[in-house]
C-alpha cells in the first residue's frame, strides 16, 4: 500500500536538521527529569507491599490514609485511586517476613469501618528482591542495546552499528522521561516496555539500512545525501502504516485497558512515535554525520565479494585435486 508518490524523493536530510535541535531539547529535558523529580520505583524495584481494593461506593480515600497512619507500621502509606472512584491503591513501604496473607489480614481489620470492599490484589515484593530486580532490569536494558551494536556492526558497517545505537537511547531516554512527567511508577513493566521499544525501533532503522545498502549498489555515483533521502522515500509508506498501526493498538491499550497495565502502554505510546521519527531523522542523519563513505564501503564489498570469489576457486580446485 502506498501513500505516498513512489518515484519522488523527499528531502529528509534536510528537514533532519531541525529534527536533531527538538531531539536535543528532549533528551535535555528527559535528563534533567532524570535528576529532579527523578524515578518513582515501583514495588518490583524498591520493596514493599501493594493492596488494591473495590469498594461498593466511591472509597473514602481520606479516611483510609487517617486509618492508615494511625498505625505506627502503616505511617507514610501512599493512598490513591485508581482507575475508578470506587478502587483505590495502597502503597506500603512494609513487608512480612511470614506469610502474605497477614498484612492483607491487617489491612482487611483496620479499614472495615471505612465501608465494605474486596482486596481484589496484594503484592508483596522483599527489599533484596527488589535490588536484585532493579539490577536485572537494567542490566537487560543494557545487554540488548550491546547485542543490537554487534549485530548492526558486523551486518553493517560500524557507522551504521554507532548510528542505530545512539538513536535507540534516544527512544529509551525520551520514554523514560514521559514515565517521570506522568508520573507512573518504574516497576518490570517499564522495563518490558522499553525492551519492546528497542526492538520495535531497530526494526524501523534496520529495514531503512537495508534500503540505504540496496541504493548504495545501485546508485553507487549518487551522493550520500541523496541515496538516503532515496531510501527514505521509498520505504516511507511502510514506515507510515506500521507507526499508525501500532500507535493505535497501543492507544487503545492506554485508553481502555486501565491503570493496571499503564506502566506499559503509555512509554510504548510514546516510543511508537519517537522510535519511527529516529529512524527516519535520527539514525540516518547520524550515518552522514560520521563521515561514511561510499567509495570506501564500495571499496569493501568489492574486496569481500573477490575474497569469496577466490575461496570459491581454491575449493573447486581442491574437490578436482589440482590444489
Amino acid at each position: 500500500m502506498e501513500f505516498f508518490k513512489h518515484n519522488k524523493v523527499y528531502d529528509f536530510m534536510k528537514i533532519a536538521n531541525y529534527g536533531i535541535v527538538l531531539s536535543g531539547i528532549l533528551l535535555i529535558v528527559s535528563l534533567v527529569l532524570f535528576f529532579k523529580p527523578g524515578f518513582t520505583y515501583g514495588v518490583d524495584f524498591a520493596g514493599g507491599t501493594i493492596i488494591q481494593l473495590k469498594y461498593t461506593k466511591e472509597a473514602p480515600i481520606a479516611e483510609i490514609r487517617e486509618k492508615l497512619n494511625s498505625v505506627p507500621e502503616f505511617e507514610g502509606a501512599q493512598v490513591s485511586e485508581f482507575g475508578s472512584k470506587e478502587e483505590v491503591l495502597i502503597k506500603l513501604s512494609v513487608t512480612t517476613s511470614s506469610v502474605q496473607n497477614s498484612i492483607k489480614e491487617q489491612i482487611e481489620e483496620l479499614l472495615a469501618p471505612t465501608g465494605e470492599f474486596q482486596v481484589r490484589r496484594d503484592d508483596v515484593v522483599g527489599p533484596k528482591v527488589g535490588n536484585e530486580l532493579k539490577e536485572k532490569g537494567m542490566m537487560a536494558l543494557v545487554l540488548a542495546l550491546l547485542a543490537i551494536l554487534a549485530y548492526v556492526g558486523y551486518r553493517y558497517e560500524w557507522r551504521f552499528a554507532i548510528a542505530s545505537v545512539l538513536a535507540l537511547v534516544h527512544d529509551v531516554v525520551i520514554a523514560a522521561g514521559a514515565i517521570i512527567l506522568f508520573d507512573i511508577d518504574l516497576n518490570l513493566e517499564v522495563v518490558a516496555a522499553l525492551l519492546t521499544l528497542i526492538g520495535y525501533s531497530i526494526n524501523d532503522t534496520i529495514i531503512v539500512f537495508d534500503r540505504i545498502r540496496e541504493t548504495i549498489g545501485a546508485r553507487s555515483g549518487q551522493s550520500l545525501k541523496f541515496i538516503i533521502n532515496e531510501a527514505l522515500s521509498a520505504t516511507l509508506s511502510r514506515t507510515v502504516l506500521t507507526s499508525v498501526t501500532v500507535f493505535f493498538v497501543v492507544l487503545t491499550l492506554y485508553l481502555f485497558g486501565g491503570e493496571i497495565i499503564v506502566g506499559f502502554s503509555l512509554p510504548m505510546l510514546v516510543g511508537s512515535i519517537v522510535g519511527s521519527y529516529s529512524s527516519i531523522f535520527i539514525a540516518s542523519k547520524l550515518v552522514m554525520f560520521f563521515g561514511f563513505d561510499i567509495k570506501k564501503y564500495n571499496e569493501k564489498i568489492q574486496m569481500a565479494e573477490k575474497k569469496k570469489l577466490e575461496k570459491k576457486r581454491l575449493r573447486e580446485m581442491y574437490e578436482k585435486g589440482r590444489v
